[in-house]
């Protein structure tokens, strides 16, 4: 548990950045990256700049408010992690009054956004708000709550392409269920360290129910994911630039489960492997925007 000199040091300020988790940017970008795979495919290449505005500042404004969430439900359990018991709510850096009015004020600013958009898309942010609010409660009740995540990530991929297109489409359902079997991947990965504090806290995670064949599972989620994107590609006709980037990303997905399957691999292997995910994610949408020039 933080000191009490540590709680007073702290300037409010910086403790909700820290609860907005904007001191740790890799967490915002893997949210924003199907956005913008979702954005740039629906329009061919060529989305409405102010689009791509309103979708990476609400990817960041709904991660943020996400992550608040998360945290007010989970402050008591976080302070008995070694990982998390430092977050402002846990660690009673800020009050959990506080905390809800960071929430509403991120939600609201999602809201504002979320104006901008037409009636389909407008709906499916409202839709996306139930699923942001009780994932944390999934891990309590729900033996894979990452795939609670992962259906929360699946709108980042929704919401920008109706966006676009007003309509559900084909191939939106493609990247949708590659976004969902990748999410669930690399959140299975993030999970891996929490394991034994899991299991004396009674929560749940998709690493706890996998069990020894996490690896071979976290693999298994990376192929579907690869393969639903190489049959979006095919279908979308995308160019050597896209499969190229797939390529590499399947070969990167391959070495990360090798990796996984090793016996006790170090501690920050998994960060790495979190850490790597997003900027795959952007490699994948380079060869998507090169790929339909």
């Amino acid at each position: 548990m933080t000191s009490p000199q540590i709680q007073r040091s702290e300037p409010t300020w910086r403790a909700i950045v820290r609860l907005l988790r904007w001191h740790k940017p890799t967490g915002r970008l893997i949210l924003m990256v199907p956005a913008l795979w979702a954005v740039f495919l629906a329009a061919r290449g060529g989305p409405p700049w102010p689009l791509v505005g309103v979708i990476v500042v609400g990817s960041l404004v709904t991660s943020a408010a996400g992550c608040v969430v998360n945290d007010l439900w989970d402050r008591r359990i976080d302070a008995q992690v070694e990982r998390t018991r430092q977050r402002p709510l846990a660690a009673q850096t800020l009050s959990v009054p506080v905390g809800i009015v960071v929430a509403l004020a991120a939600f609201l600013c999602a809201y504002g956004l979320a104006l901008y958009l037409n009636p389909l898309s407008f709906w499916l942010c409202v839709v996306a708000v139930p699923v942001i609010v009780l994932y944390p409660t999934a891990k309590r009740v729900f033996p894979v709550p990452q795939l609670v995540l992962s259906i929360a990530w699946g709108f980042a991929v929704l919401i920008p392409w109706t966006a676009v297109t007003g309509r559900l489409e084909a191939p939106m359902a493609l990247l949708w269920v590659a976004t969902l079997l990748w999410t669930l991947g690399f959140d299975t990965v993030y999970a891996i360290p929490d394991r034994e504090y899991d299991r004396r806290l009674g929560i749940h995670s998709s690493a706890l129910f996998f069990g020894r064949r996490t690896p071979v599972m976290v693999g298994l989620c990376f192929l579907g994911s690869g393969l639903c994107l190489g049959g979006l590609g095919w279908v979308m006709g995308l160019g050597v630039a896209y499969w190229l980037a797939l390529a590499i990303a399947l070969l990167i997905w391959g070495r990360q489960t090798f990796q996984l399957s090793q016996y006790a691999p170090p501690p920050q292997r998994y960060g790495q492997i979190f850490r790597q995910n997003v900027w795959l994610g952007f490699l994948l949408l380079a060869g998507m925007i090169l790929g339909m020039l």
